[in-house]
């Protein structure tokens, strides 16, 4: 079980932004909102909302009549969140707070979203209960975790064994150590929610120069200052070996591979 925090520098988070959240992640944000069932006028909160593509996603769904609020323990991402949503309409709220102590008054929300952020709470039954506590009677949630490590993240976990550490690679990897089917149901059963349901959802993501993005994408996690600190001929085989392993998925400029996530929704009785 990963319990590492996602602590990153204001730099760090914009690097963040502009490779993990908008190549990995955001095409997986319309298919949670989607899972949810989002309507206009809905109160939405996604915790653990990072630099905020589920909850700019979500802004959309619900309108001026609704109310979208993003929460995320690490004030790099917040600020990051907070600089990229000035045209939103209606804003969406940002907090920088604890996803075990959420900031809102019970039953204040239709709908909690989580995307890849449970696998990084220190205790996932905790967080379950406050997201449980904060929705409303018939209220809501949709949350996802990795399915597996998937073609990119393991080539690069494998480059890092081979050409930083074997330590390097693993804390790279915690984002991809997710509880299984079973442990989701139970944990959010134990917290109070029903109507459980359990799906996959599947797509092709494209990643641009796989060599430049991996290094890029690198220095936007908790390892990026082990992989600084590596010599500058360790970096560049490290990429060389990412495109390497990633080299039947070659499409056009880049790289376009499958990924699986874990997809759990429920509701409030």
């Amino acid at each position: 079980m990963s319990s590492e925090q996602w602590q990153l520098s204001d730099d760090a988070a914009a690097r963040y932004e502009r490779c993990v959240a908008r190549y990995i992640l955001a095409p997986w944000a319309p298919l949670l909102i989607d899972a949810a069932h989002v309507v206009a006028g809905e109160h939405v909160l996604d915790v653990a909302c990072g630099t905020g593509v589920v909850a700019r996603e979500a802004v959309k769904r619900v309108g001026p009549a609704g109310r979208c609020v993003g929460v995320d323990l690490n004030r790099g991402m917040i600020a990051v969140a907070r600089s990229n949503g000035f045209s939103d309409d209606p804003p969406v709220e940002w907090f920088e707070a604890d996803a075990l102590d959420l900031p809102f008054p019970s039953k204040s929300f239709d709908v909690v979203l989580c995307q890849q952020g449970l696998q990084f709470f220190p205790d996932r039954a905790k967080a379950l209960h406050e997201m449980r506590r904060v929705l409303v009677d018939a209220g809501r949630i949709a949350l996802s975790v990795w399915r597996n490590t998937g073609p990119y993240n393991g080539a690069l976990a494998a480059a890092l064994a081979r050409h930083i550490d074997q330590e390097t690679a693993t804390r790279f990897l915690a984002s991809r150590v997710t509880p299984s089917d079973a442990a989701l149901i139970d944990a959010a059963t134990a917290a109070g929610i029903t109507e459980i349901r359990i799906n996959v959802s599947r797509i092709h993501v494209h990643l641009p120069c796989i060599d430049r993005f991996a290094l890029e994408h690198l220095a936007a996690t908790p390892v990026a200052a082990a992989v600084a600190s590596a010599s500058r001929a360790a970096r560049a085989q490290l990429a060389a070996r990412v495109m390497q392993e990633m080299r039947s998925y070659v499409d056009g400029d880049g790289v376009t591979y499958p990924e699986e996530v874990t997809v759990l929704t429920g509701a409030t009785s």
